[in-house]
């Protein structure tokens, strides 16, 4: 089994990066990727304990990108460092992440929550908080009944308690990510919601723009699309990845290590047939090793 796309809590996950890593190795994963939010801070930490555990681990990130519609993630993988400009990049994301968890938070006092930036801070142990977290405080403070539910009524697109995201540039993220020996590769391309008529075009610019591969293989979607995706990339000339994009139960409890669209397995050829050889190519070898700087 392999998964190329799983969170810790080095951003919105449950699991630290080491528990994540026993985690999979108690389910058999054989690769796993860490893909955490716009931070890097959880690879070393997993990269130990996955020597520990006998497993190939792939250094990674998710940046979030500026994009007119829909969600644009990028995903980083093969890190073998975090250089100077992906550093920047994070810290950019990480000063707007902040601007927008303390707007929640105002709006939130309007319908009489009470929450403060620090409190959460101090809670989860990082301040890379997202509405999961909000979400998972509100529960346990009583003021909602569930975390969906917090969703439902505060934090969708359109509710009440909602604040827009502003992430990195396309051409900066990827720059970035090459800079720290990664390989771009975008994430979900159903989430930027573009229809099938157009998302080949669509792509065509993306990958121009200096993106070297597609996730083809994501929980959120059907296998018939998953298949299609693949194919997409095939004829795009892009490396396809896949991955289940595991939080944990208490965020999304529906996603499972391992296993992706349609509930099956990541089929384990995008990585032996198609990530790894590629990754080979970028590092002149097959050793992946994670530094923390240049």
């Amino acid at each position: 089994m392999i998964d190329l796309h799983t969170h810790s809590t080095a951003s919105d996950g449950n699991y630290s990066p080491s528990e994540l890593v026993k985690m999979a190795a108690s389910k058999g994963i054989e690769v796993l990727a860490l893909t955490d939010h716009d931070s890097t801070s959880g690879l070393l930490e997993a990269q130990e304990e996955a020597k520990r555990q006998g497993i190939v681990f792939v250094p990674g990130i998710e940046v979030t990108i500026t994009w007119p519609i829909g969600e644009f993630h990028l995903l980083g993988l093969g890190l073998t460092h975090t250089s100077r400009e992906l550093a920047k990049v994070i810290e950019r994301i990480h000063r707007e992440r902040v601007f927008r968890n303390k707007k929640m938070i105002e709006k939130l006092s309007d319908f009489g929550i009470s929450l403060s930036y620090e409190e959460m801070v101090e809670k989860f142990g990082s301040e890379n908080i997202g509405r999961p977290h909000f979400a998972q405080i509100m529960v346990e403070k009583g003021y909602v009944q569930s975390r969906q539910t917090a969703f439902d009524r505060f934090f969708a697109v359109g509710r009440p308690c909602y604040v827009e995201r502003d992430g990195a540039d396309l051409y900066d993220a990827v720059e970035a990510i090459k800079s720290s020996g990664g390989v771009p590769v975008q994430a979900h391309p159903l989430s930027i919601y573009v229809s099938w008529g157009k998302i080949e075009e669509t792509m065509e610019g993306i990958r121009d723009s200096g993106v070297m591969g597609l996730e083809a293989w994501h929980p959120a979607i059907r296998v018939s699309e998953a298949e299609r995706l693949v194919e997409l990339g095939k004829k795009l000339g892009m490396v396809v990845t896949g991955g289940s994009d595991f939080h944990g139960e208490k965020v999304r409890a529906d996603r499972r290590l391992g296993f992706s669209a349609g509930k099956l397995k990541v089929p384990e050829n995008l990585w032996y047939e198609e990530l790894k050889p590629f990754l080979e190519k970028v590092h002149g070898g097959d050793t992946l090793e994670y530094r923390t700087s240049v």
